[in-house]
Parts: structure tokens; C-alpha cells; sequence
């Protein structure tokens, strides 16, 4: 299946280089560019992309306000600042990852398409931190999200998703085949209304599932 995206980014270099590596990709196909966050936001809305390549930094509406209004397709966020407030407001807005613009081009390809399968990707650099930024926000969500309906297995598996865990690691720990911990992944994308992983790792923190890291312990 073909990977339909939207580049978002105000600077033609960036777009031309990006699109010029896609063009060659035969998974992968550009249906539009934009230049703004709002155009972004209504170009979205016209061809319906199943991912969208943003910008942080853009003129009119940021990437960041972008992402939250963008709501029927995943965001990969592609920026050049390696920075925790932007992982942090991007991720809070609803973006699938974040990347950042001196990975290789094939990374970039890589996680489009990791992200377009729904789950969520964070450049290794980042990662750690980011997870912990998010954890340690003092940001309760304004009523406690409900899990009616997840089995207690379901709850081992989201606890393992927010330790940061892939399908492999959560099948070797629970000893049950990957492709049973994918079942479980997808059932708890589906009752807990998230979007992609990351989500999910977002709402095993607010469950209190996963504890954010303190001075000299762990949890």
C-alpha cells in the first residue's frame, strides 16, 4: 500500500530534497506541499495524507499549532532543533514523532513509514529525555482517563509500552508471541481512543502505570 504524504515545511529547499528522495520511493507518494502551518492544516483537510512531514518553526501558524488541528492524519514533526520544549509541545499537540533534520535521509524515509503503520517514533537522541520531560510535568489530565473495558493483561502490556518497551521486548518479558502482543497493542489503541505508541506511552504515565523517574530511585 502506498504511503500517501504532505511535506510541510517553509523552506523550498528542505521540501525539494525530501520530495526528490520520496519520488524514488515506490511506497511512498507526495500528494501536496505547504509553506505555513495553516496551509498545512488545509491542505489535510483537501487530499486527506496518511502522514504529514512538519515543521516546528513556520511563518503564519507553527508546526506545533498545526499538529493539534490536524486530527485525520499522523504527524511526523522534522525540525532542526534538538530541543525539550518543542519534543514536549509537539507531542502534547498530537504528533506520532519527532525527528530531526540532521538524521539520514533514509532514517526519515524509515520513520514515515513506521509512523504511517501507527506507531510512534522519537530520534534516539531524544528519546529518553523526552519521556521523561513528559513524565515530569506537572499536568494532571482534567479527569482521570477511563479504562473500562482493559484486561489486566492489556494493563502489563500498556505499562511496558510507557517503559518505553517494542513488541519484541514486551513479548519476551510476558513470554507470549509478538504477534499476540501486537493484538494487544492494537486492543488498546482502539479502547483507549489513542492515535498511535505514543499516545499510549503518554496515557500510561497520566494512569499512573509508569512513574516518572525521581533522584536516586526507580520504579
Amino acid at each position: 500500500m502506498t504511503v500517501r504524504v504532505v511535506l510541510a515545511d517553509d523552506q523550498p529547499l528542505i521540501r525539494a530534497g525530501l520530495r526528490v528522495l520520496i519520488a524514488d520511493t515506490p511506497d511512498l507518494e507526495i500528494v501536496g506541499e505547504a509553506g505555513t502551518g495553516r496551509e498545512a492544516v488545509a491542505l489535510v483537510e483537501d487530499v486527506r495524507p496518511d502522514v504529514v512531514v512538519m515543521d516546528i518553526r513556520m511563518p503564519d501558524m507553527d508546526g506545533i499549532e498545526a499538529t493539534r488541528r490536524i486530527t485525520t492524519a499522523h504527524v511526523l514533526m522534522l525540525t532542526t532543533f534538538d530541543d525539550d520544549e518543542y519534543v514536549y509541545g509537539s507531542l502534547k499537540a498530537g504528533a506520532s514523532g519527532f525527528l530531526v533534520k540532521d538524521m539520514a535521509l533514509e532514517e526519515i524515509l524509515a520513520a514515515i513509514r513506521v509512523v504511517a503503520d501507527g506507531d510512534g517514533l522519537i530520534a534516539p537522541s531524544v528519546t529518553k529525555r523526552l519521556i521523561e520531560e513528559f513524565a515530569a510535568r506537572p499536568e494532571p489530565a482534567p479527569e482521570p482517563r477511563s479504562v473500562t473495558g482493559v484486561t489486566e493483561r492489556e494493563r502489563e502490556v500498556l505499562t511496558l509500552v510507557g517503559r518505553g518497551l517494542s513488541n519484541r521486548e514486551i513479548a519476551d518479558d510476558l513470554y507470549i508471541s509478538v504477534a499476540t502482543a501486537k493484538a494487544h497493542v492494537a486492543r488498546l489503541l482502539a479502547k483507549l481512543d489513542a492515535r498511535d505508541r505514543v499516545q499510549l506511552v503518554i496515557i500510561a504515565y497520566e494512569l499512573g502505570l509508569v512513574a516518572p523517574p525521581t533522584g536516586g530511585s526507580t520504579t
